[in-house]
């Protein structure tokens, strides 16, 4: 996925641009500091204080040119326009946040007003279209039939959570001034592999093989996850 998203800054921004990011949702700020690194001033909202506090302990390790360059806001992505003026960011990261959103579309409203013009909003989301692999995959074929039939799911936290459509984000992005500019899939080979599994030798390899069968019909319908780039028009 960061490759996905650095192709899409590349090719959206003039090269050597600082831009300002909003990461809603920012877990443990693997993408958060991984922008700061590369040059980039970035807001990370996070509710959870234990990622905070994860997030913070990570920053003390990095160079003081990099700690400048990262804001921590501990507050739910819902109240954006809360702490933010519309037009902030040059680009919104909310990656791992909707499934656990009921109602989805005033968090993404909300995130697209942050978008200054010609902005990019980077979504990353279940695949509702593809629920039914990881089960069949694992050969639980009743849990496969019932997946057909209904967006909720049990995450491997053993949360219920909920999935996406791309042709329903589609329309939602539509609606909201950010129409959809590109999609990506990600985990099409790899979602069956355990948390724990040990990073394999020829990882380079595996994530070009992924990277590929992500921008490519008809892998990457079949993704666990969609990855989906909006621009502010």
């Amino acid at each position: 996925m960061a490759r996905q998203l650095d192709e899409q800054i590349v090719g959206r921004f003039p090269v050597g641009q600082r831009l300002r990011v909003l990461d809603v949702g920012m877990g443990q700020g693997t993408q958060a500091l991984r922008l700061a690194r590369a040059g980039h001033r970035v807001t990370g909202v996070e509710q959870d204080p234990k990622m905070i506090s994860a997030v913070r302990e990570a920053l003390a390790a990095e160079p003081e040119g990099i700690r400048e360059r990262v804001r921590l806001v501990q507050s739910d992505g819902r109240d954006t326009g809360v702490h933010f003026l519309p037009g902030s960011f040059d680009v919104v990261l909310c990656h791992g946040v909707l499934m656990y959103v009921d109602e989805p579309d005033p968090l993404l409203a909300g995130l697209a007003r942050m978008l200054a013009q010609g902005g990019l909003l980077s979504l990353l989301v279940r695949n509702a279209d593809a629920l039914a692999m990881r089960p069949g995959l694992s050969g639980d074929w009743a849990g496969a039939l019932t997946a057909f039939d209904t967006p909720a799911y049990t995450n491997r936290l053993g949360l219920d959570v909920r999935a996406d459509r791309l042709a329903t984000l589609t329309a939602t992005l539509a609606g909201i001034g950010a129409p959809l500019a590109a999609w990506y899939g990600v985990r099409v080979f790899t979602d069956t592999a355990a948390d724990d599994a040990q990073i394999p030798a020829d990882i380079e390899t595996l994530l070009t093989a992924e990277e590929r069968a992500g921008r490519t019909d008809p892998y990457r319908g079949v993704a666990a996850l969609l990855h989906l780039c909006g621009v502010r028009g």
